[in-house]
């Protein structure tokens, strides 16, 4: 009887990690779309976050905002919305080259890793770098006194980073075979 009720824990146990391995992968998949898009809205004005007047709401898709017609996709963020005990530090970055190369870059790289299931792990670090930063950018939050999205999106992103070996809905198999990934562990 005793075997009976073990064999029918672990199949049970066996079911629910399977189970979860795929709300994982949504989730994964869920913030990698997240991440690409807030990337292409602030590349091209595609009039989400970016090129939409804040008065009348009109959206002017290409406009002079977006990054790729000359604007800053980190100019405003840093210089009108930081608050708090670091505001003055993110303002001096505000609309800084090098600042929005490296914040184009991880929002492209963050989102292609997780919605490709490749990287996971190193992205998910970006992405919990990433998110503090905004957070402490931010500080403190309106409607929680120490939490708000960017917290919950780090710890979604802590759990992609321990499930990562066993992703479900990847090219992570493929990705593994790749000579540069062989030899970079770290791209794993």
């Amino acid at each position: 009887m005793n075997l009976i009720i073990g064999d029918f824990i672990m199949a049970l146990s066996k079911h629910l990690t399977d189970t979860s391995l795929y709300t994982w992968a949504m989730l994964r998949i869920g913030l990698g779309a997240i991440f690409l898009w807030a990337f292409l809205d602030k590349l091209f004005g595609l009039g989400f976050a970016t090129c939409r007047d804040a008065v009348t709401d009109v959206v002017s898709v290409g406009c002079s905002a977006a990054w790729l017609y000359g604007g800053s996709p980190t100019e405003g963020f840093l210089q009108f919305a930081t608050k708090g005990p670091f505001a003055d530090f993110y303002q001096s970055l505000a609309g800084l080259a090098w600042v929005d190369w490296l914040f184009m870059l991880g929002l492209a790289g963050i989102g292609t890793g997780l919605l490709l299931g490749i990287a996971v792990r190193l992205v998910a670090v970006a992405g919990i770098m990433l998110m503090l930063l905004m957070w402490s950018s931010l500080l403190w939050p309106s409607n929680n006194p120490v939490i708000d999205e960017h917290v919950i999106y780090a710890l979604v992103l802590a759990g992609i980073f321990v499930t990562a070996q066993h992703q479900k809905w990847s090219l992570r198999r493929h990705w593994l075979k790749l000579d540069i990934v062989q030899r970079l562990r770290f791209l794993q």
